[in-house]
């Protein structure tokens, strides 16, 4: 068969962009992820390798994905992570390549993916204070991840600060966390938060949701501005007139974005996730391995975007059939 260039599912929505999983490690042990224990790490060769993880993205970039986003757990723990981003940059058809991390490790390869062409960092950060830091994340590492803050800005690559609400933990961050965009060329988004932590724990109580988040951004910034988005975005944005940078806030779980979502998802162990709150509807590492070929592996991803449901309720509701547990995010993928 002829492999596609275009990818629309069976709502009409283009994919494009692919989350790609390289690990399921964490060197931190934040609650709303994982429990204080951690989880249970899957063995090395239950994990797509290097390998299997290039060709699948070859596959996918012939069939119209052009944008890759690296995740985890946390993806600088897995070794030889530069040499596989180098690889990734020379694919044909994938023309962008982003990285989500909690910025513990990320410093010393600033310069590289520099040089790489990386533009854009997602940096998981949910306070400012570090006895906050502590008790959110389990570890004692703040200092780290403002220096790769500032590192990231000094090189010119984007940052875009990921901020998780909750109540009753770090609330008091929303106003500090967004004074940062006062000050640098960053966007600083807010995520309502969300049930995956591992645990089996039934919906977090969402009181801070994208209404209340906002509300709150008022209170301190009155002037605050609605600005346009652009198209697929999951943030909706705002703007304060004179900060150098954006405000978003992201209806992580509430979920009114998946009219106009582009992306999929795969797991550091080959799981194809059609969206978020649903299951594996594929594992690609299987198919690999059995001897697939790139055409058949092609039209086997084709019947699964054809298969998508419509919003996160629906694949919710369908993978709660067949698993009533939360998974935590760091096996889902960031």
């Amino acid at each position: 068969m002829d492999i596609p260039n275009k990818i629309v599912d069976n709502h009409g929505r283009t994919l494009d962009y692919v989350r790609l999983a390289v690990t399921d490690r964490c060197n931190l042990r934040c609650f709303y992820c994982m429990p204080e224990e951690g989880i249970d790490y899957l063995p090395k060769k239950q994990l797509l390798t290097y390998e299997e993880m290039e060709r699948m993205l070859r596959v996918l970039a012939q069939m119209g994905i052009s944008k890759v986003r690296i995740t985890g757990g946390e993806p600088f723990l897995r070794k030889d992570l530069m040499g596989f981003l180098h690889r990734v940059h020379a694919i044909e058809g994938i023309n962008e390549i982003n990285i989500t991390t909690n910025g513990v490790l990320t410093a010393p390869h600033i310069s590289e993916l520099k040089e790489l062409g990386i533009k854009s960092i997602n940096l998981s950060l949910d306070t400012l204070d570090r006895e906050r830091f502590f008790r959110i994340t389990r570890r004692d590492e703040l200092d780290k991840v403002m220096d790769t803050f500032h590192a990231l800005l000094a090189h010119g690559i984007g940052v875009k600060i990921n901020a998780v609400v909750m109540e009753g933990q770090n609330t008091e961050d929303i106003i500090p966390l967004a004074q940062l965009a006062k000050d640098y060329p960053v966007s600083v988004r807010f995520i309502e938060e969300m049930p995956f932590n591992g645990g089996g724990n039934n919906h977090p109580v969402l009181n801070w949701d994208f209404l209340k988040i906002l509300d709150e951004l008022q209170s301190a910034f009155p002037d605050i501005q609605k600005v346009a988005d652009a198209p697929h975005a999951t943030a909706r944005h705002f703007v304060v007139p004179g900060h150098a940078g954006n405000i978003g806030i992201i209806a992580a779980y509430t979920r009114t974005f998946c009219g106009t979502c582009n992306r999929i998802r795969v797991t550091a162990q080959g799981g194809l996730k059609t969206c978020l709150y649903g299951s594996d509807v594929l594992n690609i590492r299987d198919l690999l391995r059995n001897g697939e070929t790139d055409e058949s592996l092609a039209l086997s991803l084709l019947q699964a975007f054809g298969n998508r449901a419509k919003n996160g309720y629906e694949a919710e509701e369908q993978s709660q059939l067949l698993m009533p547990s939360f998974a935590s995010m760091s096996t889902i993928g960031g």
